[in-house]
């Protein structure tokens, strides 16, 4: 065997001992722990692209609040199951001022990070009608949300993206959706892991297709304003973060502060429901919960059930950074540039040493420079080369995980890769390149 930068016999025994063939099969969560398992036996350390974990300090406003808010000893007292008033009236005007929708703060609730509050939306929105319990993705997407309707027992279809953009995009989700099985249509903008960015003549399509059809868009913006393409970061300014929002009112959004504020740690997220579908009335869900208003059994049926309440400190400091950033103070996105910078970087060594970008287009134009991109090598299929990697020092995850039919394809994260390991970095991806030469 050709000598490679991690044992080769330490990698060999890890993976078996796991018992995944090939390692790239394994899930987000199993490939971590195989490389941590790895670094802890050679004590060498991975470029780790597996995870989608912030790579920033938290934000330090909503550090300060929070701690604020243990010395006034909340930590004791349950929080409202809807919410700190605080927190509900800064997200309502973070909507407004960053995406230029209204809603009440009512309409506004917060959850223990947008995982939760996507298995709540799964709960409510795939049982208001018998007739329909699933969900379509349009994919790639994020794995753990088919995880989810699959613990709940919910169908759900797939669609890549990617072929469909523009005017075929419309006509190809009615395809699926007019088979009468989907109560939900959800998707990531930007979109992890491609990072595609669904513009607002497709998100106008998608709310067509919602008000058509009766269908409720499920929209998360864990990304949120992180197409660095575009300044989004002046409040009450366009331009503004392009939202399904503009089109229907029958949508539910997750926004996250995992990424954008770096507060990944304190699970605290915020779903927010159109104020149309918040009130309206759907008799079905009396099989499950006490009222058949939607926003009565999403919060005191799936949310509370789920858990009393999202921790009450890190709802104060989430209002903290709302305010912040709605007041002008703190404009987070010239943190979270890093992302891209880095992206740019990183993608660039991959190119050079014979790795291609799987989604390299955005329409007609390059994709962005974000969280996330995507790369592929002549002769591996996706979970091969992901073990492949592993003897590199390189870690990353197939696309076939998160419904991409691009299965030859692997999504890289650039948030745990340091700026001073590029060099280790080019060096590995050199010595791959020396191993598996590819035909000029």
């Amino acid at each position: 065997m050709k000598s490679t930068p991690i044992e080769a016999e330490v990698v060999n025994e890890v993976i078996d001992a796991f018992g995944i063939h090939p390692a790239g099969k394994a899930t987000i969560r199993e490939l971590v722990k195989i490389v941590n398992d790895i670094e802890e036996i050679t004590g060498k350390e991975f470029i780790r692209m597996e995870m989608g974990v912030p790579g920033l300090d938290p934000t330090f406003v909503g550090v300060e609040a929070e701690m604020i808010a243990l010395r006034k000893g909340v930590a004791s007292k349950y929080p409202n199951i809807e919410g700190i008033k605080p927190l509900k009236e800064e997200t309502a005007r973070f909507i407004r001022l960053f995406l230029d929708v209204e809603v009440e703060p009512a309409h506004c609730i917060p959850t223990v990070g947008s995982l939760m509050g996507g298995m709540a939306a799964f709960m409510v929105v795939n049982r208001s009608d018998h007739n329909r319990t699933g969900t379509l993705f349009l994919d790639p997407g994020f794995p753990v949300q088919k995880q989810q309707c699959l613990v709940l027992g919910h169908n759900f279809g797939s669609i890549d993206l990617y072929d469909i953009r523009g005017d075929k995009l419309k006509p190809r989700i009615e395809e699926e959706i007019i088979q009468g099985k989907y109560s939900s249509i959800l998707y990531s903008n930007p979109n992890n892991p491609a990072w595609i960015c669904l513009n607002e003549k497709e998100l106008k399509a998608i709310g067509e297709i919602s008000r058509e059809y009766d269908v409720t868009v499920i929209e998360d913006l864990a990304y949120f304003g992180m197409d660095f393409r575009k300044d989004l970061s002046r409040p009450g300014k366009p331009p503004f973060q392009p939202s399904v929002a503009k089109y229907t009112d029958n949508y539910l959004l997750l926004i996250s502060s995992s990424k954008a504020f770096s507060y990944a740690g304190q699970r605290i997220g915020m779903m927010v429901i159109a104020p149309r579908l918040f009130e309206r009335k759907y008799p079905d869900l009396k099989r499950y919960y006490t009222s058949e208003k939607f926003g009565h059994a999403m919060i005191y049926g799936a949310l509370y059930s789920l858990s009393a309440g999202a921790s009450h400190t890190a709802e104060y400091a989430l209002a903290a950074i709302f305010k912040a950033v709605n007041d002008g103070t703190y404009n987070y996105i010239s943190e979270v540039r890093e992302y891209g910078e880095k992206a740019a970087i990183m993608k660039s060594l991959f190119k050079q040493y014979g790795f291609y970008i799987v989604y390299d287009m955005d329409l007609d134009e390059p994709i962005a420079d974000g969280f996330y991109f995507t790369i592929a090598y002549p002769g591996f299929d996706g979970p091969q080369l992901v073990e492949e990697l592993l003897y590199y020092g390189i870690s990353a995850i197939s696309l076939g995980i998160t419904g991409s039919k691009h299965t030859e394809g692997l999504r890289a994260c650039v948030s745990q890769v340091r700026r001073d390991q590029f060099p280790a970095l080019e060096e590995r991806l050199k010595q791959f390149r020396e191993n598996h030469p590819v035909p000029e």
